[in-house]
């Protein structure tokens, strides 16, 4: 059947068989496309997979208390001196239920979600990782700039090499200019190429050290943390995801997960018995909070509001924006919002729902719940009281007729002057069933790989060329060897919403439509909004600028974890002179040794046909 109907575009998939190598056009000669990168879809069951994790763990997941998720706040933190803040991150193998189904999981310090990272602008940030799972790890700051420590981005295959089990490492690094809301995951390869989504993940807080906006006055700020949430262990689902008939008989299909959680805690129907938990924000009432929201997820949005509560939002991905008053709103994967909501009803409990977004979905999975609820209280109403299971009114009284938040509504506090643009790429995406069968993604004529034990940034590949070269039938990088301000086009060719993510760099939103890229005009867009993580809609062109000027190598990749894992990555190496006289620290040195000599040279996920053979 085909996908279910998009919030911005649909149509049914189906599979044009790549059998030779696409047309070459773009700037600086990158290649272009790969067909029309639909995908089919046949009847399918209900039925979705394995239902049993084969991963063996040790120890048990410990509960976490609501009040992990309050924040020390930007306020409270305001007169900290600049220090060094250190953490210790012990990565492992255990067994959990955060949605009440016991799995397994691969978590830091044996909570889910990790450690919350809450720190000011400008702070230094000390974190020894400690794998003692079962397979190497990475990880990654996400939005994070890492200017001057490239190295310690966390990606694996570009960055670095894995962190193997049984060994350390120790990431040292200066947020700089960033502040905002963000997180932090695990960016693996290999065979625990989708670890995130069984639990390596967190919060991460930066608080502005000169704000040069005046976001709203508020009196507390918490974390809420959504996301989807499989009770398969990913590596299960993963291998069936590649397999020639897929998760469901239908190659291509993505998993579909089986609930989603609020702060690590949901609900789930088993034999007629809800089982789980909710998670309990207590706040005072006539009071203004901040509510700083991830989607730490793997493949769907999850749509947040709290019944009779507007809300407003603030900031997006670290940016702040105009004041955007909404009932609800809708959180792609890897991004981030804050939303002020001010606690002037009766005072009572009401439903925080995070709903889980079915229109990526290709296939029923039986016992879904989307509907993920936790509880907001007035302080002093008692702790037992639980909402009215059928209050959502989100507009109360406010009388303007509040709806879903549109992003193109959105705009920065701050006025944005995007430069003009000195170099154009252009790229397709697809997804290709191969000549033997194989499912990949495509950017252009290359379905990325990471080469095993030779990370770009140590290789330097491609760094004696300007423009786009492609290494190894698995490697597309784009080379600038000066600073450029580069006007990124973007065909998504695919039926399917992609969460776009460029590391080291955020971008503005310059223009965006249906179909393909025509040349259309998008030098006259007044204000931008600029982020480092964008949804690019089903069947439309994007155009992103950002001023190349970061030394490094850096990925640009879709952040659903099924797609990462077959390949939808492209990578910018920007000034590479500069990059080079960068100190490589020994220690990630060692393990590229020691992730070569185990693995061999070649991709760690073999492409089995690549455009052009």
């Amino acid at each position: 059947m085909a996908k279910k109907q998009s919030s911005y575009a649909g149509g049914s998939r189906r599979v044009i068989t790549m059998a030779v190598a696409v047309f070459v056009v773009v700037a600086l000669a990158l290649g272009l496309g790969l067909g029309l990168g639909l995908r089919k879809k046949k009847t399918v069951s209900a039925s979705a997979g394995p239902g049993t994790a084969s991963s063996s763990s040790n120890g048990t997941l410990a509960a976490q208390d609501n009040a992990a998720f309050t924040l020390k706040g930007a306020v409270a933190m305001a007169n900290d001196p600049p220090q060094t803040r250190e953490y210790n991150f012990t990565i492992t193998n255990i067994r959990g239920a955060p949605a009440g189904v016991e799995k397994d999981m691969v978590v830091v310090n044996n909570i889910w979600p990790g450690p919350t990272i809450e720190a000011n602008q400008h702070d230094r940030v000390v974190v020894r990782v400690i794998n003692q799972g079962k397979n190497a790890t990475a990880i990654h700051w996400h939005g994070l700039y890492q200017r001057g420590t490239p190295f310690y981005d966390g990606t694996h295959g570009i960055t670095q090499c894995g962190i193997p089990p049984g060994q350390e490492l120790v990431y040292n690094f200066t947020f700089g200019d960033f502040s905002g809301t963000t997180w932090w995951q695990s960016l693996t390869s290999g065979p625990d190429m989708t670890q995130y989504t069984d639990g390596v993940t967190g919060a991460l807080i930066v608080h502005p050290t000169n704000a040069t906006v005046s976001t709203p006055k508020y009196d507390s700020e918490s974390l809420i943390q959504v996301g989807d949430m499989y009770h398969t262990f990913s590596n299960d689902l993963l291998n069936a995801f590649l397999s020639p008939f897929g998760i469901d008989g239908t190659q291509g299909d993505e998993p579909v997960p089986d609930t989603g959680t609020l702060n690590g805690m949901g609900q789930y129907e088993v034999n007629g018995t809800t089982v789980g938990s909710y998670y309990n924000l207590t706040l005072p009432a006539d009071a203004t909070h901040r509510l700083r929201i991830v989607n730490s997820g793997s493949f769907a949005d999850v749509r947040f509001s709290i019944d009779s509560h507007p809300l407003t939002v603030v900031e997006v991905d670290g940016v702040e924006v105009t004041p955007y008053l909404v009932e609800s709103i809708q959180v792609s994967v890897a991004q981030r919002y804050s939303v002020l909501v001010t606690t002037n009803n009766t005072a009572g409990a009401f439903w925080m729902r995070a709903v889980v977004q079915e229109d990526m979905f290709t296939y029923d999975r039986p016992g879904f719940n989307g509907n993920v609820l936790g509880v907001l209280r007035y302080v002093g109403v008692d702790n037992s009281t639980m909402p009215d299971p059928q209050l959502v009114d989100n507009d109360p009284g406010t009388g303007k007729n509040l709806t879903l938040m549109d992003t193109s509504m959105l705009r920065p506090a701050v006025t944005q002057h995007p430069p003009a643009s000195t170099l154009t790429y252009k790229v397709k995406i697809s997804f290709q069933e191969t000549l033997d069968n194989g499912f990949f993604a495509f950017i252009n004529s290359t379905s990325w790989a990471p080469l095993g034990g030779s990370p770009t940034l140590f290789t330097k590949l491609g760094a004696d060329t300007v423009g786009a070269q492609t290494y190894a039938d698995s490697q597309l990088i784009l080379t600038s060897p000066n600073r450029e301000v580069i006007d990124f086009i973007v065909d998504n060719l695919d039926d399917g919403d992609h969460p776009f993510h460029l590391h080291g760099h955020k971008f503005w939103i310059m223009g965006s439509g249906d179909g393909r890229y025509q040349g259309q005009n998008v030098n006259d867009v007044q204000n931008p909004l600029i982020r480092d993580t964008h949804l690019i809609p089903s069947f439309s062109w994007t155009v992103l600028r950002f001023v190349a000027d970061n030394p490094g190598a850096w990925a640009f990749h879709c952040h659903i974890s099924w797609h990462m894992a077959i390949g939808l990555l492209v990578q910018f190496y920007t000034m590479p002179d500069a990059a080079a006289q960068l100190a490589i620290p020994q220690a990630m040195t060692d393990q590229c040794i020691t992730e070569k000599n185990s693995l061999g040279s070649g991709p760690i996920l073999m492409r089995r046909l690549v455009a052009g053979e």
